[in-house]
């Protein structure tokens, strides 16, 4: 079994910045894409940020220039520093995993994280 934690959340103003982390633990062989994704009340969730396991990134438009993705393959964590956020950024934000472990390669998913950006 595989699981993803995530921390980092909680409430900012706006031009603020904050810095989420998503550990993986477990059966764990290899870790491939590592992700990102976003859910604001009422919507889809979306992809936010990825990073491949050699380092190539892609962003949402919305997050390009703001949001930064990273990683540390010998710690299982993806990082998202989020700065110059906007009140349009709030949302349950979820790390998302590409893992091979013992049995099965297959996408794992933490329990999420609420980022508020208010005044």
């Amino acid at each position: 079994q595989v699981q993803l934690v995530e921390s980092g959340g909680g409430l900012v103003q706006p031009g603020g910045s904050l810095r989420l982390s998503c550990a993986a633990s477990g059966s764990i062989f290899s870790i491939y894409d590592m992700g990102w994704f976003r859910q604001a009340p009422g919507k889809q969730r979306d992809l936010v940020a990825r990073i491949t396991s050699g380092g190539s990134t892609n962003y949402a438009d919305s997050v390009k220039g703001r949001f930064t993705i990273s990683r540390d393959n010998a710690k299982n964590t993806v990082y998202l520093q989020m700065n110059s956020l906007k009140p349009e950024d709030t949302a349950v934000y979820y790390c998302n995993a590409d893992v091979l472990s013992v049995t099965v390669r297959r996408d794992y998913w933490g329990q999420g994280t609420q980022v508020t950006v208010s005044s």
